[in-house]
């Protein structure tokens, strides 16, 4: 085949569609979460083009459809394992077919971290994200917590502090990690306020989230467990590229995020060297924003750069 597409979501959809238009004839294995982490949410009010917001799931369909309009053929399934070594690349399903193709747009996406709460999955939807960008709307004058002492729950405290009657910030040490200026403006904020040496055990609530169940130090003599009434909770505690197939066999950063190349979606071999027709795009390889429109632009820059390399 021309032109394979690894994973779906915004940018694995986005570059099917212009793949698709190219005349690539795109095949798409979705992944085992097709349409993407942008599932796991409920309305999206931040795309363009949708001025009253709309159902995630539904836009992801959209998508889909578009791209199947322009010929890409999509699939239920998932690549699990991947060759480099020569072209045309060779990779395996989960079904165990073997596929050929001159060129692959990886879009595998990144997954949020979670605690490992029952909790989290009952409420997810209902109160429980890990996007404040996302989600942080739909609490204005609400009461939410962050959890996390990096850089991205102090981001996503401030965020929300413009937001939020209240947030609470949930810190299993008894300090913060991040930067000092995104710890001096999380101190400055009156609405914020910082739970020091506290772990959240669990979540409470009828219809959605209506507070969450707090143990403050932990294993100490004098550890004491507590509620607290919020509305939203939010995970703030990284994300995980998912990039274990490729491990080994293409450049990634110390987080397992793909490297691209300058200003292209260009994926490198693990020494640094441009691997011909192989391009990566959305949040496999955006550890910094991780929103569906920048997914969806780098899978329109994947796109092109595999009908250059192609047509070259």
């Amino acid at each position: 085949m021309k032109c394979l597409i690894i994973g779906s979501g915004p940018a694995g959809y986005t570059a099917a569609i212009y793949a698709g238009r190219a005349n690539l004839s795109p095949v798409e294995y979705c992944g085992p979460q097709t349409g993407g982490q942008l599932t796991q949410t409920t309305i999206v009010e931040n795309f363009p083009g949708y001025p009253d917001g709309v159902d995630a799931n539904q836009m992801m369909m959209e998508l889909r459809q578009q791209a199947e309009r322009f010929g890409a053929d999509i699939r239920d399934g998932e690549i699990v394992e991947a060759d480099f070594s020569q072209r045309p690349y060779t990779f395996k399903t989960d079904s165990g077919d073997t596929l050929q193709a001159d060129s692959v747009i990886i879009a595998t996406g990144a997954k949020a971290k979670y605690l490992g709460l029952p909790d989290e999955e009952k409420y997810n939807g209902m109160g429980v994200s890990a996007c404040a960008t996302c989600d942080g709307f739909f609490y204005r004058k609400k009461v939410t917590a962050v959890v996390g002492g990096g850089d991205t729950a102090c981001e996503d405290a401030l965020y929300l502090s413009h937001l939020c009657q209240k947030v609470y910030l949930v810190v299993r040490k008894p300090y913060l990690r991040a930067s000092e200026i995104m710890q001096q403006r999380v101190k400055e904020a009156a609405n914020i306020e910082i739970l020091f040496e506290h772990n959240a055990t669990g979540l409470y609530g009828e219809n959605g989230v209506e507070g969450m169940h707090l143990v403050k130090r932990k294993g100490e003599a004098d550890e004491e467990h507590y509620d607290v009434a919020i509305d939203g909770f939010f995970l703030a505690i990284g994300h995980k590229p998912v990039t274990d197939i490729f491990q080994g066999k293409i450049l990634l950063d110390e987080m397992g995020y793909i490297k691209t190349l300058g200003t292209t979606q260009q994926v490198c071999d693990t020494d640094g060297n441009p691997l011909p027709g192989v391009f990566a795009a959305g949040d496999v390889c955006d550890p910094t924003y991780r929103q569906a429109i920048v997914a969806a632009g780098t899978g329109c820059k994947a796109a092109l750069d595999a009908e250059r390399f192609l047509n070259a």
